[in-house]
């Protein structure tokens, strides 16, 4: 009882300082000489939100963050820039992702999460940032995108780590997020090509050793994107001996991000926490 009360208070003083030391971002266009692909809306620009802690907390990590919304819009406050304090008061930069919607082209997405991670390595050295400890971090169906550049990205865009809060992982149709499959893939696919697809969207299937160590986050009664989704990754995860950690909370649904009001708030920041200080 005495732990679990002194586990609470630490978070109560960590969620504190969170708000304490609350900072505004820089925003800047992502694709500078124009964006590669087109999903026929010229006015969706992709941006990122770079938050920054001070040079001299700065331990060299940062992570990339893609917020969700079933590919058709974005959360970008409480799956977003509202993570900015977590991370910059443990020294880690943070830069929040505004991708644009696929509306059928999936390459959209994924070009700008690369791009975003190719960024952060370009400006490493300014930033204080180590090249090789740049993590990509994803919400419901920035989940998606985030596993989806973990276990399909080379090189340069490449991720070092992954952290996914309740994320759409596979595009079966039997337990997918619809929204975000319909969203993701658009129309005019044949039956055929659809399946296949769906099969190399579907990224439990992808994991390979070479996956980087995964941070899984959800609650057991998420009615929008099953439980199974988050878990069957973890699985494959253990199958392919990538390090990896899986939290189930026993209630919560979908959505809650870096709320408050998430019943075991100041559980998940703590396990996540500890998380970042293993490696």
């Amino acid at each position: 009882m005495k732990t679990t009360k002194k586990l609470l208070v630490i978070a109560a003083m960590m969620m504190a300082a969170t708000t304490a030391i609350a900072q505004k971002g820089t925003v800047r266009i992502l694709w500078e000489n124009g964006a590669p692909n087109n999903n026929g809306n010229p006015t969706d620009t992709a941006k990122i939100t770079v938050f920054l802690p001070s040079a001299k907390q700065a331990t060299g990590r940062a992570v990339i963050c893609c917020p969700g919304g079933g590919y058709s819009h974005l959360a970008m406050e409480h799956e977003g820039t509202d993570w900015a304090s977590f991370f910059n008061q443990q020294g880690i930069a943070l830069i929040v992702l505004k991708y644009r919607m696929p509306r059928g082209n999936f390459d959209v997405p994924i070009s700008d999460a690369e791009e975003a991670i190719r960024t952060v390595r370009r400006n490493a050295k300014s930033w204080h940032i180590d090249p090789q400890q740049v993590g990509i971090m994803g919400s419901s169906a920035g989940g998606h995108l985030a596993s989806t550049i973990a276990t399909h990205a080379k090189g340069d865009a490449k991720p070092d780590f992954q952290i996914l809060f309740y994320p759409v992982i596979t595009m079966d149709p039997s337990f997918t997020h619809k929204g975000s499959h319909d969203n993701f893939f658009g129309e005019g696919h044949g039956k055929r090509a659809l399946k296949r697809l769906e099969q190399l969207y579907s990224n439990d299937l992808q994991v390979t050793r070479a996956t980087p160590r995964a941070f899984i986050a959800l609650s057991d009664d998420d009615t929008a994107v099953l439980p199974a989704n988050g878990a069957n990754f973890y699985q494959e995860c253990f199958r392919h001996d990538v390090s990896a950690a899986l939290h189930i909370y026993p209630s919560g649904g979908h959505g809650w991000g870096i709320r408050p009001s998430f019943r075991f708030h100041a559980e998940m920041l703590l396990e996540l926490k500890a998380w970042l200080q293993s490696f």
